[in-house]
């Protein structure tokens, strides 16, 4: 089966893994869906099939959550039953942590594709009497793996069990024998643990005997919270080595590659309107190519959301879905402003083909953002796309660091044939050229219109010049416009 129409979570850039699994066993390494959104691109397919994967990080990282959703999603997308074995929470405890994500752990439970066990460890115990020994967890492991047929399987977490040995060469035997069972029995493992001061564990030793070791962090920075992933190895396999960031929301965990896609997307012939007739014919071809990326900048109040409404309307009228991204008007005062200029939107948004989504730039960090708009994208399947302003962006990153992401998103909605319109606020005591956002984005954009605001006569005059359009020739001087309660009029020439 098409793993992608099993799991409609995955970007949409994502390479089908059902040719990279052939691929594998043809070369002998067989590997696994991780069931977290986009590790999977990452890894070059998944995680070693029938090997430990080691996940660690700090407290509150998402290990916990990353390993359940390794679970569940191997039984629900890809019909492989799981044991998830813990040595912290209790079955209810987990189940009630998880449930707020979709992850109804009693469910697959009552449907006989899932065991939890409790273990209890007290390290009182162990020191009192001296003894250690995991032939009792194997017996239980095991029964619990052949009750189900299970095919992964968790150890959640791991210096929880090995808390009260002191003896290193014992630890680090038993540890060892642990990853040696769990190969035999072919299940694919994920263990998690806590980072040590100067080791990415508390015993120091998991990570060099593991298959795979994946790192999770939790950092702040200008007061923004960031999550991050990075593998750190994965024997016989190739893989990303870059961080990574990673989303948690309530579908789960999602990861988002930082390395663009490759210049070899089809470009399409077909024009779409710019949802203003008058500014059709400004275009030889009469608007813009499909699957573009138009640039609209501009000072404050000169009309750079009115033109991105009629873009969007355009879209809505050919009964093609539009995602608005708003970064400074909230969706109810932006129908709202529309409506005083003769543009009602409001149906749109009803008949669920316009969907507004508002926030604050700083809300989260960039990769968040993008990750929100990638999800968004996967659940909406817009064919338009409209960020308004990018601009607002640089509050939270750097030029560079906006430009990078800008790129991805790009190189994302080509591969898609997705319409994408940006705006950006430019400052108009600045080179109308010069400002930082522009730099980042405007020697990517397909077509480019800049808008200005301007006293003649002591009357303000709205302008709007065509920069550039690839692919086709245009007007090539200003265009006078105003604005009134039929939206944007162009003027005439000898006005």
């Amino acid at each position: 089966m098409d793993i992608e129409k099993k799991n409609p979570q995955l970007p949409l850039f994502i390479i089908k893994l059902e040719i990279k699994m052939k691929n594998q066993k043809k070369n002998g390494f067989i590997k696994t869906p991780s069931g977290i959104s986009g590790l999977d691109e990452i890894t070059n397919g998944g995680f070693p099939k029938g090997r430990p994967i080691l996940i660690c990080g700090s407290a509150g990282c998402g290990k916990t959550l990353f390993a359940t959703q390794f679970i569940v999603k191997g039984i629900t997308d890809f019909n492989e039953p799981g044991v998830f074995m813990s040595f912290e929470e209790t079955s209810k405890d987990l189940a009630q942590n998880v449930s707020s994500l979709g992850f109804d752990l009693n469910k697959l439970i009552a449907q006989d594709k899932l065991r939890i066990d409790h273990v209890r460890v007290e390290r009182s115990e162990i020191e009192e009497t001296g003894e250690y020994d995991l032939e009792g967890l194997f017996i239980r492991l095991g029964h619990a793996i052949d009750s189900i047929g299970a095919k992964r399987v968790v150890l959640d977490t791991i210096e929880s069990l090995f808390a009260g040995i002191n003896n290193t060469g014992l630890l680090r035997a038993e540890i060892r024998r642990l990853f040696q069972w769990l190969r035999d029995k072919g299940v694919t493992t994920v263990i998690t643990g806590e980072r040590g001061e100067n080791t990415l564990t508390r015993q120091g030793l998991e990570e060099y005997i593991s298959d795979c070791v994946i790192l999770l962090d939790f950092r702040v920075i200008d007061q923004i919270a960031t999550r991050r992933l990075r593998i750190v190895k994965y024997r016989g396999s190739t893989h990303g080595t870059n961080e990574y960031p990673f989303l948690i929301d309530a579908n789960g965990i999602s990861v988002m590659p930082i390395t663009s896609l490759k210049l070899d997307y089809k470009s399409a012939t077909e024009i779409i309107s710019t949802g203003l007739p008058p500014l059709d014919a400004f275009f030889q071809k009469g608007g813009y190519y499909r699957g573009g990326n138009i640039l609209v900048t501009g000072s404050a109040g000169t009309a750079k959301t009115i033109l991105s409404t009629y873009f969007a309307l355009s879209s809505c009228k050919r009964k093609e879905r539009v995602l608005y991204f708003s970064f400074e008007e909230s969706p109810d005062q932006l129908v709202r402003n529309m409506q005083s200029i003769g543009i009602n939107i409001e149906p749109y948004i009803k008949s669920n083909l316009l969907l507004i989504h508002a926030s604050r730039p700083t809300l989260q960090g960039l990769e968040m953002h993008l990750l929100v708009l990638l999800r968004l994208v996967n659940e909406f399947k817009p064919k338009t796309i409209i960020i308004d302003p990018i601009s607002s962006l640089i509050t939270i990153g750097s030029t560079s660091e906006v430009r990078a992401m800008l790129v991805r998103l790009m190189d994302i909605f080509k591969v898609n044939q997705i319409n994408a319109l940006f705006t950006s606020l430019t400052n108009p005591k600045q080179n109308e050229y010069s400002d930082p956002t522009v730099d980042a984005i405007s020697s990517l954009a397909d077509t480019w219109i800049n808008l200005k605001n301007e006293t003649k006569e002591n009357e303000r005059i709205r302008s709007l010049l065509i920069v550039k359009s690839r692919g086709m020739s245009h007007r090539n001087n200003e265009c006078d416009f105003v604005i009134n309660d039929k939206g944007i009029q162009l003027l005439p020439k000898n006005k």
